[in-house]
């Protein structure tokens, strides 16, 4: 399932890659300053989607409107395949080659209710975004916003536009965070049928035709988060 789009390819807006919605060319607009360089301007994009877009991982859903990156730069709320999205809309918007990149993951830190949904502690297609910065790709990955962190004990993942951003595999504590496990690749654009083929095989208590557990239980991420510190901590 391997594909590395090249930079040229990479500029112009896609099916949820929408960065010629209003909403998205006018946020990047202005958060850049086009004095500041490409690499300045991706750091800039990429805080704005890490803590301006909070994590949410109950939003993961099963129709492709689900996915646009216009539509979770509306809600405020997204998780790490669409605030990916979002963050490589923002970019192209800028003038700056964008890309999505995909892999599975083993996250030991999560809550109750998510793990009696996916019955596992593998996150499969993990997003991040690779940016085209001063002649080559650099991965950044905006999931996580600075509060989710603090509460959990995580190390937020900064991003300097010239090194990889990628989960730390281990938290504050030094406990086990996060192990990467396989690659997926980068693409132009989300795969969505493929990635719905897979959540739907590994995942059926969260992804159905309906919607993620957001939709059916109603309860929020946030309290879920509060209750799984509480407990941890006790």
């Amino acid at each position: 399932m391997t594909n590395f789009p090249r930079p040229e390819e990479c500029l112009r807006p896609s099916r949820f890659i929408d960065s010629g919605h209003p909403a998205i060319t006018a946020l990047a607009g202005s958060l850049v300053d086009p004095a500041a360089g490409d690499v300045a301007n991706a750091v800039a994009l990429f805080y704005r989607v890490r803590d301006g877009i909070r994590y949410n991982p109950y939003l993961a859903g099963a129709s492709p409107a689900d996915y646009l990156a216009s539509a979770t730069l509306a809600a405020a709320e997204g998780w790490c395949v669409t605030k990916a999205l979002v963050l490589a809309a923002l970019c192209r918007a800028a003038g700056i080659p964008a890309r999505v990149g995909y892999a599975d993951v083993r996250n030991h830190l999560s809550t109750e209710r998510l793990r009696e949904a996916m019955q596992t502690d593998v996150f499969y297609f993990h997003g991040y975004t690779s940016l085209f910065l001063e002649g080559r790709w650099v991965k950044a990955t905006p999931a996580f916003n600075i509060e989710l962190c603090e509460k959990f004990g995580l190390r937020p993942l900064d991003f300097n536009g010239r090194q990889d951003s990628l989960y730390h595999a281990f938290n504050v504590a030094g406990n086990r965070h996060m192990e990467y496990l396989r690659e997926r690749g980068e693409f132009i654009d989300l795969p969505y049928e493929d990635m719905m083929t897979v959540l739907r095989e590994h995942y059926p208590r969260l992804i159905t035709a309906d919607g993620g557990p957001a939709r059916t239980h109603g309860d929020s991420w946030e309290a879920d988060v509060e209750r799984e510190v509480a407990h941890t901590t006790r």
